[in-house]
């Protein structure tokens, strides 16, 4: 039920068909009794600056989540922005402050992290290797390097992408080891594919397998198919691996804290969600 007290969290993107968001938080918010409710706001790229501004004019905003095409401008309109989401260039969450400014954060990377810590893996110290620095792979980075790694592989096909992260990284933590140019994942405990590669059939693999430790926990973006080619490769290998969807499912508890509501783990919400 949606009555006069319910909080409400704008998700905003465009266009809205593909959102799965709100099959996945209300119900929740239905069987836990939370006074909430995710709400698709489809708003074209000309029209969110000011239009983000007047979500949280509405005195029973909560929050919104942020997606296509909207991340990167996000990260110029609010007035707090976390390291990480500086770092990744963009934003995916934003919440009101009790004084009325607006705080952003990226929570991406974090999901992926999550996902790592709960199979219980260490990230703290170790050495990780991501491929692909576009807006997915820098917010992996950036969550990686919060949560302690001692040194970042990055690499990507395009441009100076990689460079331009690993200097966005050495700004706020000065202490980690950053190197770009190589896809060898030789050496490393955790590698991660963050490139489109896998989406379509017949994709070339981001990075030569057979080089992979089978000690290392690899992890993939990708979600068209749970078990893409790479991730296949690396478990034939003997590694660990995290599927794409982990990703999301991970970061939703991530957001439910940043919007001060009760918070559960992936595998419930797995569990309520109305997908289809």
């Amino acid at each position: 039920m949606i009555s006069g007290t319910t909080k409400l969290i704008a998700h905003l993107g465009y266009p809205t068909e593909s959102f799965k968001a709100p099959m996945i938080y209300n119900p929740y918010f239905e069987r836990e009794g939370i006074d909430a409710v995710v709400i698709p706001m489809g708003c074209r790229a000309e029209d969110y600056p000011a239009f983000l501004k007047l979500v949280f004019r509405l005195a029973n905003a909560a929050g919104a989540l942020v997606t296509m095409p909207h991340k990167v401008t996000t990260t110029g309109l609010v007035d707090i922005l976390s390291p990480t989401a500086a770092i990744a260039g963009a934003c995916n969450a934003v919440r009101p402050e009790p004084d009325g400014r607006l705080a952003g954060d990226m929570f991406d990377g974090e999901g992926f992290v999550r996902g790592v810590l709960r199979k219980g893996r260490e990230i703290a110290g170790g050495r990780a290797l991501v491929v692909g620095s576009g807006g997915v792979g820098s917010a992996i980075a950036a969550s990686l390097a919060k949560a302690g790694v001692a040194a970042l592989g990055l690499f990507d096909s395009h441009g100076d992408a990689a460079e331009r992260l690993g200097q966005r990284l050495s700004q706020h933590y000065p202490e980690l080891r950053v190197t770009t140019g190589s896809t060898d994942p030789a050496g490393f405990d955790i590698v991660v594919n963050a490139t489109p590669l896998g989406m379509k059939a017949g994709d070339p693999l981001p990075l030569d397998v057979t080089r992979i430790d089978a000690s290392t926990f690899v992890g993939e973006v990708v979600m068209k198919q749970e078990i893409t080619p790479f991730l296949a490769a690396a478990r034939d290998r003997g590694c660990a691996i995290q599927v794409g969807t982990d990703m999301l499912f991970e970061q939703i508890p991530a957001y439910l804290e940043f919007f001060g509501l009760p918070s559960t783990t992936a595998e419930d919400l797995r569990s309520v969600a109305r997908l289809g």
